[in-house]
C-alpha cells in the first residue's frame, strides 16, 4: 500500500520527466567538457572528512580520540587510525590523479605517485603537531577568556581551521591540488574561516573569534601573527592572458611579516608587505605596504586615501 501510494505520488509530481531532463543537462556538460561516458571520480568530501577526524584523533589521541583510551594502548590506537586514515587517503589521492589524466584508469607512473605523495604526507604528520602545538600555545595565551590549552584545542574554530590548513598545506606543496582543496573547505564550511592551502603560514598563529576571516592562495604569514575575525588577506587585482582568462599561480596576496596583529574587519589587499611588529586596527582598508613597527588606525587609513585621490 505504501510503496503504490509512494509511486502514484512520484508520477503525480512528474519525477520522471525531472530525471529525464537531468540525465540530458549531465550528458551536455560531458560533451562540453569532452568527456566520453562517466567521468573519473572525484575525492570523495565525506571520505575526507573521516580522513580528517581519523588524523586528529591521530594526532592529540588523548583528546580527539576515543574517551575510553588508556596510556598501555595509546600507540596501537594511534598506528590503527592512522593506518585507517592513511589508506583512505592514499584511495582519494588515486582519483584525484585519475581525474587530471583524463584517463580512463590510473596509469603506473601516477600510481606510484600516489603511494609517494601518501608516504611522504605520513612522514610530515610530526611536524604538523609541532606547529599545531605552536598555534594552541599562542591561542591560550593570545585569549584571556581560554582557561586551558585543552580547551583551545576542543573548542576554539580557529584551531579547527588551522588544524585543517596545517594538512592541507602538506598534500598541496606535493601536488594534491584538489584533495588539498577539498580538506580546507570543509574546514572552511564548519568555521566560517577561509585559508587557502598554498598559503604559507609560521608558527604560534591565532585567529581569534575567526568568522569570515580570508586568507588567499599567496598570503605569506610570519611567526606569532594573531588576526580576529573578518580580517581579509586577499588580492587587489586579478591580471588576464590575451585571451581574457586570468592568470593562475601570481603572488598577488600580502606579507604579513612576524608579530603583527590584525584587528576584526581589516582587509588587507594586493602583494603589499605588513612590517614586524605592526598593529593594523579595525576596519581598516589597506593597499600599501608599511614598515616594521607601524599602527594604522581607521582614520589614518582613510586620511591617506582621501590625500592619494585628492593628488591624482
Amino acid at each position: 500500500m505504501g510503496d503504490s501510494a509512494a509511486s502514484g505520488t512520484g508520477t503525480h509530481l512528474g519525477i520522471a520527466s525531472v530525471v529525464e531532463q537531468l540525465r540530458e543537462l549531465r550528458e551536455h556538460s560531458l560533451q562540453a567538457r569532452k568527456r566520453d561516458g562517466r567521468p573519473p571520480k572525484l575525492p570523495s568530501r565525506k571520505a575526507l572528512a573521516a580522513i580528517l577526524e581519523g588524523l586528529a584523533a591521530a594526532l592529540f589521541p588523548n583528546r580527539l580520540g576515543q574517551p575510553d583510551l588508556v596510556d598501555e594502548g595509546l600507540d596501537h590506537y594511534v598506528g590503527h587510525t592512522l593506518d585507517v586514515a592513511l589508506r583512505s587517503l592514499h584511495e582519494q589521492i588515486r582519483r584525484e590523479l585519475q581525474f587530471a589524466s583524463g584517463l580512463p584508469s590510473l596509469s603506473e607512473l601516477d600510481a606510484q605517485r600516489a603511494l609517494q605523495i601518501t608516504r611522504e604526507f605520513a612522514q610530515q604528520l610530526p611536524e604538523v603537531r609541532s606547529l599545531l602545538e605552536t598555534d594552541i600555545v599562542a591561542a591560550f595565551q593570545g585569549d584571556p577568556a581560554a582557561r586551558s590549552i585543552d580547551e583551545v584545542l576542543v573548542c576554539y574554530p580557529g584551531i579547527t581551521a588551522i588544524t585543517h590548513y596545517r594538512l592541507a598545506h602538506v598534500l598541496y606543496g606535493q601536488g594534491a591540488l584538489l584533495t588539498a582543496r577539498i580538506v580546507a573547505e570543509l574546514a572552511h564550511s564548519s568555521t566560517g574561516i577561509d585559508i587557502h592551502p598554498g598559503a604559507r603560514i609560521g608558527p604560534s598563529f591565532f585567529i581569534d573569534h575567526g568568522t569570515g576571516v580570508v586568507i588567499g592562495e599567496t598570503a605569506v604569514i610570519g611567526r606569532h601573527v594573531r588576526l580576529y575575525q573578518a580580517v581579509t588577506l586577499g588580492a587587489k587585482r586579478f591580471h588576464a592572458e590575451a585571451d581574457g582568462s586570468l592568470v593562475k599561480g601570481e603572488a598577488r596576496h600580502p606579507i604579513v611579516e612576524d608579530d603583527v596583529v590584525i584587528y576584526a574587519g581589516a582587509t588587507v589587499l594586493g602583494r603589499v608587505t605588513i612590517g614586524a611588529g605592526s598593529t593594523i586596527g579595525g576596519n581598516v582598508w589597506l593597499t600599501r605596504s608599511v614598515p616594521p613597527g607601524s599602527n594604522v588606525a581607521q582614520a589614518q587609513a582613510l586620511t591617506e586615501a582621501v590625500v592619494a585621490v585628492t593628488q591624482a
